[in-house]
């Protein structure tokens, strides 16, 4: 009877660990949550700032995954929303070519009662191993798309950042889309 008790209580933990699995991570910011796509990985966050760090797996015939950030710097930190739009645009530059209206698109909206700015931006952008140094040039990666998000929550901002290969973000755009627009 021990032995059945002890089967079923494992088949039952792991049919609660692999329903979780296929569910995807459930992430909060400021009380609100919403479920990330089950084909992103979560990662260990490298920094106290950093909430949570996601690696987009690549499509198919990029070098490189992608990689989504969310961070968050304490009440009213991190800086404005101005601000973080242009460093943001610093990070990514357009295209040959391109004008700035072609290469950064800047959209308004809300997410229930969040105020919510987003930046989309293509081009070139430098990538950095250990952003916050200095004397680390970059490495530069064309053909990248970047979105930037400024979730503006009572006790925010957030900040969320989707960075990598224009495939791959793109393939993983729908499932971005509807898990910001899910916080609840």
């Amino acid at each position: 009877m021990l032995r059945f008790a002890a089967a079923w209580f494992l088949g039952v933990t792991l049919v609660v660990a692999v329903s979780a699995d296929e569910r995807g991570v459930v992430t909060e910011m400021d009380g609100l949550k919403s479920t990330a796509p089950k084909s992103w990985r979560s990662q260990p966050t490298a920094t106290a700032e950093r909430v949570y760090q996601f690696e987009l797996p690549r499509a198919e015939g990029d070098e490189h995954d992608g990689q989504l950030l969310v961070f968050y710097f304490g009440p009213g930190g991190g800086g404005g929303v101005k601000a973080n739009i242009d460093r943001w645009k610093g990070m990514i530059k357009p295209a040959d070519g391109a004008t700035e209206a072609d290469a950064y698109k800047v959209t308004e909206f809300n997410v229930g009662n969040v105020k919510v700015t987003q930046l989309e931006a293509t081009g070139t952008y430098t990538f950095k191993r250990r952003p916050f140094d200095p004397n680390e040039k970059g490495e530069l990666r064309p053909n990248y798309k970047f979105i930037g998000v400024i979730f503006e929550s009572p006790n925010g901002p957030y900040f969320i950042r989707m960075v990598g290969p224009k495939k791959t973000i793109d393939a993983h755009r729908a499932g971005f889309d509807e898990w910001l627009k899910n916080f609840k």
